[in-house]
């Protein structure tokens, strides 16, 4: 079972630590201000008050038998980027690291960061996109220009299949599952049918998401 280190108890890392771990995964928490180890030293396995800059401090916590590394740190850019470099020579083979713009990602990526991600912006996008439209229920960003929406099903699929409805013809989009209060059909079928109520996760181009919407 794969084991993870989250550096920078924010909001942010808080919540992945803690999820993960609920998820039955060994985590090992980082921080360096004491009352936010305390906090969350009950729900992770292990929880460190350390500098997670001090090569020496993370070498000591035996970092490199980890295989994913999520650093959080928040507004101390100097101490991100570091932290970041230091896991990676330390040989942790996975770290995702949250920045603050794309400058900062651009950064992080040149000094080896695996995967970078940007909640805040990302949290604005979901929320902007949910209240410009009653029907967009979710939104995630997959890269620009393209995401994955769940949004409410037109009245005018209903009864109608996938194959009938057309949407990919239509709009351009894939559906990748379709959802109501009783199950979630994933991969459907051309010739799954779409009821009132149903919720379809689609995934596609902004231009035809938009079009669905408005459809």
């Amino acid at each position: 079972m794969k084991q993870f280190i989250v550096v920078g108890l924010g909001r942010f890392g808080s919540s992945v630590a803690t999820t993960l771990a609920s998820k039955g995964y060994d985590v090992l928490a980082i921080d360096s201000a004491e009352e936010k180890v305390q906090e969350i030293s009950t729900e992770v396995t292990h929880a460190v008050k350390a500098d997670a800059t001090d090569e020496d401090t993370m070498k000591t916590l035996g970092v490199s038998n980890f295989d994913i590394a999520i650093v959080s740190i928040g507004e101390n850019i100097h101490a991100n980027i570091l932290t970041t470099l230091i896991l990676k020579e330390l040989g942790v083979k996975y770290v995702v690291v949250k920045a603050q713009d794309n400058l900062h990602g651009k950064l992080l990526s040149k000094v080896g960061a695996d995967k970078v991600v940007y909640p805040e912006r990302d949290m604005g996008v979901r929320v902007a996109n949910n209240l410009v439209s009653a029907k967009v229920l979710d939104y995630i960003e997959l890269s620009p220009g393209y995401s994955i929406a769940e949004i409410a099903a037109s009245e005018k699929f209903a009864g109608k299949t996938l194959n009938e409805s057309n949407l990919r013809g239509k709009f351009g989009i894939n559906v990748i599952a379709i959802k109501n209060e009783e199950e979630v059909n994933v991969s459907p079928e051309a010739t799954d049918k779409i009821n009132s109520g149903d919720i379809l996760v689609v995934m596609g181009h902004e231009d035809g998401l938009r079009r669905l919407k408005e459809y």
